[in-house]
């Protein structure tokens, strides 16, 4: 075989024998917001994840909570490391189910771009602060980071992003204004957005387990009432159990994961097999979803999340911390509105589109901790509050 160059029109030939006839294909998207004219070497949803990739709010991910705040530990999982690893789960679940990965892959990098400093406490603090102003929810920030916030292009706001990406961004639905027009909002989204919403959630579910075992709020004994757990450990002690406890402990969340990542593409192909769905349309207009797990481990999952839900995020010293955090933002957000002269000046010129509270509440959900922290200490408090 000669040696050619594969061509962005050759990877959309091959989309067409390769994926299965309920996939996202590129060359049939619906397009971005503003008309662009195609790439040579890339489809639509790589060029999606490149821009997503190459943001601002990507990188800040770096410094964002997950469950443990950045200066509690080196080895403890952030929005960024979480971001990737959701990723990987969502290529191979879509790789195995034949849909479309750079879809699945571009919305799981997205994803999480709109979450506030400290984690779910900051975005809890958020949409309190933000009440009679719409609220706040991460993935409707997810959205006006990419339809509005980022500032990289001469052509347009945002990033112009394809229909679908921002389909699998939005998640849940719209019951909000929004300043650019919104996808079609229909019953069901994309098989690779089922997907990768399901992905995320293995992803968090596996990792917290993890950073809980490492802080030591969960203990191994702890873990005993847990059927998923108890399970992954016997087979791992069966096959290594005279491997040290840290290799039987990682290689337990490798079986752990495994195993649900495994159900998932197994259970979902059998959904799909008995619908049989031939169009992307067809998906969308179902009234439930066609990715998920089996009976059994959806209820062997929820136990695990309940689990981490009574010992870990419920845990006192987290639950102190979110406390803190959640004060550092109202007092920021107080100050800001106080005196907006301490604000950036780009900030303050969105007031008279935005409204003086979105646009404040805009620039505190872009922080990072770090810089959340160094800007309550410049002007609130020296003491360090978290």
């Amino acid at each position: 075989m000669s040696f050619a160059l594969r061509t962005r029109e050759d990877y959309e030939r091959e989309e067409l024998e390769r994926l299965a006839p309920c996939a996202v294909r590129s060359a049939e998207s619906a397009g971005r917001i503003t008309g662009e004219s195609e790439h040579e070497y890339r489809t639509a949803f790589q060029r999606d994840r490149d821009r997503i990739v190459h943001t601002q709010a990507f990188r800040r991910l770096e410094y964002k909570t997950q469950v443990f705040i950045h200066h509690e530990g080196d080895h403890y999982r952030n929005r960024l490391t979480h971001t990737l690893e959701a990723s990987q789960i969502a290529r191979t679940v879509a790789r195995a189910l034949r849909v479309n990965e750079e879809l699945a892959e571009a919305i799981a990098l997205a994803h999480d771009l709109g979450h506030t400093p400290f984690g779910h406490a900051g975005e809890r603090s958020l949409d309190l602060l933000l009440q009679g102003e719409g609220g706040f929810d991460h993935n409707r920030q997810s959205l006006r980071i990419v339809d509005l916030l980022e500032v990289r292009y001469p052509e347009f706001r945002g990033l112009n992003l394809t229909a679908e990406t921002r389909e699998g961004i939005l998640k849940h639905g719209c019951d909000w204004d929004h300043p650019v027009p919104l996808p079609p909002q229909m019953p069901s989204a994309s098989i690779e957005a089922q997907t990768t919403d399901h992905s995320d959630e293995v992803a968090y579910t596996n990792h917290d387990l993890d950073d809980g075992l490492r802080s030591g709020l969960l203990t191994l004994p702890m873990l005993d009432e847990v059927r998923l757990w108890r399970e992954a450990r016997d087979s791992i002690e069966d096959r290594l159990g005279g491997e040290p406890e840290r290799v039987l402990r990682a290689q337990t969340i490798v079986a752990l994961m495994n195993h649900l990542v495994t159900d998932l593409i197994e259970a979902s192909s059998r959904r799909l097999r008995a619908a049989n769905p031939q169009s992307v349309a067809e998906v969308r207009a179902r009234s439930s979803s066609l990715v998920g797990f089996s009976e059994e481990v959806q209820k062997d999952k929820t136990d695990l999340k309940n689990f981490l839900q009574r010992n870990l995020y419920s845990h006192p010293q987290v639950i102190e911390a979110s406390e803190r955090a959640q004060r550092v933002l109202r007092e920021l957000f107080a100050v800001y509105r106080d005196d907006p002269r301490v604000l950036p000046a780009h900030v303050v010129a969105r007031f008279g589109d935005e409204g003086e509270a979105r646009a404040v509440g805009d620039y505190i959900a872009g922080m990072t901790d770090r810089f959340a922290l160094a800007q309550h200490r410049r002007l609130v408090s020296s003491d360090e509050p978290l």
